[in-house]
């Protein structure tokens, strides 16, 4: 379990790295910082989003969750603010980055669930 969240960090952060070489306006200095900001980012992601999805609930309900695009983009801008060597020049980076971000872990997390077992349960 232990090598898993720590494997998990490893991939999160080389996702970051690739993210600022693909989304113009983002910026990591190292590596170190990709791995500070995954962290940082999980933390804020676990604590902050949450909340702020309660407080804007009747506004995604109005935009069918389209809004939770913009929750993202503001929690990707949130952490370059908080962490040096990782800068985001203008909100629309932090969108299309945070979008990007989501989609490559998306497709990680479809790659690491096709590899464990599927355990049945007997009636």
């Amino acid at each position: 379990m232990c090598l898993y969240v720590f494997l998990r960090w490893i991939i999160n952060a080389l996702l970051l790295m690739i993210v600022s070489y693909v989304v113009p306006g983002i910026e990591i200095q190292s590596f170190m910082t990709a791995l500070i900001v995954a962290a940082v980012l999980a933390f804020v992601n676990a604590i902050i989003r949450p909340i702020l999805l309660i407080l804007t609930l009747p506004i995604n309900i109005l935009t069918l969750g389209l809004f939770t695009l913009i929750i993202n983009g503001l929690m990707f801008w949130i952490v370059s603010s908080v962490v040096k060597g990782f800068n985001i020049t203008n909100f629309w980076a932090a969108f299309w980055g945070a979008l990007v971000y989501s989609i490559f872990s998306m497709l990680i997390s479809l790659l690491d669930q096709s590899d464990t077992p599927k355990v049945r349960q007997i009636n």
